[in-house]
């Protein structure tokens, strides 16, 4: 799905209420908000959705893949999405009833 997409269905599920500009605003707005939360090191939950949150990597040893040399991985921080439970097993449901739909034939 594309940022227009995206828009768009977001367009369609609020009804009339928005328009175009103002769900482009608030998605920028939304974005603006998940990320300076996240420098700050806080965690961002979206209800029905997940959570964004920041964790820090330890450094590490790993591997050249051409030359199979040792090299040092430094630590750093990543943003983890955590899928809430809900909907992830919306998902799966879904996936599997494809699964046996496709399996039966």
């Amino acid at each position: 799905m594309t940022k227009t997409e995206l828009v768009d269905a977001l367009m369609k599920e609020a009804g009339s209420e928005m328009t175009k500009k103002d769900t482009k605003e608030f998605l920028g707005a939304l974005t603006m908000v998940v990320e300076k939360t996240l420098k700050k090191g806080g965690d961002v939950p979206l209800s029905g959705l997940g959570k964004f949150k920041v964790q820090h990597r330890k450094a590490r040893i790993g591997r050249n893949p051409q030359t199979g040399e040792s090299i040092k991985i430094p630590a750093k921080k990543v943003v983890k999405f955590t899928v809430a439970k809900n909907l992830k097993d919306t998902v799966l449901k879904n996936q599997k009833a494809a699964a046996k739909k496709t399996k039966k034939k």
